[in-house]
């Protein structure tokens, strides 16, 4: 159907149209292999002219092509023209950005990726020149720079969405970074556990009921931060039925991920119970004062864990969550935890759960208590010295706060723990009797 010969060393193939005509489709300097087979792609378009159906390999081929060799097809009538309308990589960059529908935060960590890309490619770059290669180069690129590698990820698959996008605009044929390894976005060299007393010890070191809350939201409810922290309400908290209504603004694109419920936990009771004695009448958010999402709140969170005498973990809030949701999970199922953290087990198996050292203790029988003083009760509020009460808020009591705190109700008709009712426990005790025990009693009884 289809030959090829050489012409002054560049390959031509020829081979008859259906009208009868023979044509001929110059390639220029191939091998004879290549050569081969692009005699054997013009006979799959050639067929495919006649059955309607291109085979994958081919169509391939096709998408692969250079714009010069795909114009001498479609002047042949084997292929379609092309549309030859010029996209840059800054105009794919603003559509991409203008078109977006993410949150600030999220298109902050675009940003860098697009910023990357331009600065390597240059904004004038024809899109339809960026290939699988210079993908690749870019690749390293970042690499090079010494970037994280979960920062590397992250980036890599910014650019790959980005290009899908290109192509599903129909401004290129192929993503260059198909195939472009892209790595993991968890970095557990900055997992880091914040143990309970070094909570405490935190807590105690806050100069305020805000920063209080947001520590204990943060370490004992597993609130992301700011967002979750800052939008929390009193009237999500359901004192009576010990649960918090969180709103996320993070999720609220998927279906049932605008808002979920998480346990109220009695070290969370403890410091929200303390906060809303202290709220002044009318307000409506839990956090009060410091709701400025653009104010850092890095900075003051660092001298507050230098007050506490302890070192900065790597990522401080992150950490809290991330500690929470490993203390949830060693005591409830996973799928439950997941669901008060607002992700899937997957992504917190990833990004949240750590392994602590009393793990490998536990595995290898080693008591941590025999070497550790046990620590305080969780459910004891939190005592602060000197503090610092400033303008006394309430809205309203919650309702159990006027009822014997849990553990001091006693079922009505039970005896009197007057001393004279009080008996001894007897030879026994709680523990059914075995056949060994009723053997040793008898032998004391001889």
């Amino acid at each position: 159907m289809a030959s090829f010969h050489r012409e002054n060393g560049r390959v031509v193939v020829q081979f008859v149209a259906s009208s009868g005509v023979r044509r001929s489709i110059r390639f220029g300097t191939l091998t004879d292999s290549q050569a081969d087979l692009a005699r054997l792609r013009v006979e799959g378009l050639i067929s495919a002219g006649v059955a309607g159906m291109l085979d994958p390999d081919t169509a391939r081929w096709v998408r692969d092509l250079d714009d010069r060799t795909h114009a001498r097809l479609a002047r042949a009538g084997l292929v379609p023209h092309r549309d030859r309308t010029r996209a840059t990589l800054g105009q794919l960059v603003d559509r991409f950005t203008s078109t977006a529908n993410v949150k600030p935060g999220t298109r902050a960590a675009y940003k860098q990726t697009t910023d990357s890309l331009l600065s390597h490619f240059g904004k004038d770059r024809d899109l339809r020149a960026i290939r699988a290669g210079d993908a690749d180069a870019w690749r390293k690129a970042i690499a090079d720079a010494g970037l994280a590698k979960a920062t590397q990820a992250k980036r890599v698959f910014v650019a790959r969405a980005l290009f899908k996008r290109a192509q599903r605009w129909g401004l290129i044929d192929a993503n260059p970074l198909d195939g472009v390894a892209a790595g993991s976005q968890a970095n557990p060299e900055r997992a880091s556990y914040v143990t309970r007393e070094m909570t405490e010890a935190v807590l105690a070191a806050c100069p305020s009921e805000d920063w209080r809350v947001i520590v204990a939201l943060g370490r004992y409810g597993a609130l992301r931060c700011p967002s979750e922290v800052i939008g929390l309400r009193w009237g999500d908290v359901l004192w009576d039925r010990s649960r918090v209504i969180v709103r996320s603004s993070k999720t609220e694109g998927h279906e049932g991920g605008a808002s979920r419920v998480i346990p109220l936990t009695p070290e969370l009771r403890a410091v929200l119970q303390r906060a809303f004695d202290a709220a002044e009448p009318g307000t409506l958010h839990v956090v009060a004062k410091n709701r400025n999402p653009g104010v850092n709140w890095r900075t003051t969170f660092l001298k507050i864990i230098a007050r506490a005498g302890l070192k900065a973990w790597p990522k401080l809030f992150h950490n809290l969550r991330a500690s929470c949701a490993t203390d949830w999970v060693e005591r409830f199922p996973a799928h439950a935890v997941a669901s008060w953290c607002g992700h899937s087990v997957a992504v917190a198996a990833r990004h949240y759960l750590q392994t602590r050292d009393a793990h490998f203790d536990l595995a290898a029988g080693i008591d941590p208590s025999a070497e550790a003083p046990a620590p305080k009760p969780v459910q004891n509020p939190v005592q602060i010295p000197g503090h610092i009460g400033g303008a006394r808020e309430r809205t309203h009591a919650p309702a159990e706060s006027k009822n014997p705190p849990r553990g001091r109700v006693v079922r009505v008709g039970a005896p009197s723990c007057a001393p004279g009712n009080i008996g001894g426990m007897g030879d026994t005790g709680f523990e059914p009797v075995t056949s060994s025990m009723s053997r040793k009693r008898a032998s004391q009884l001889r």
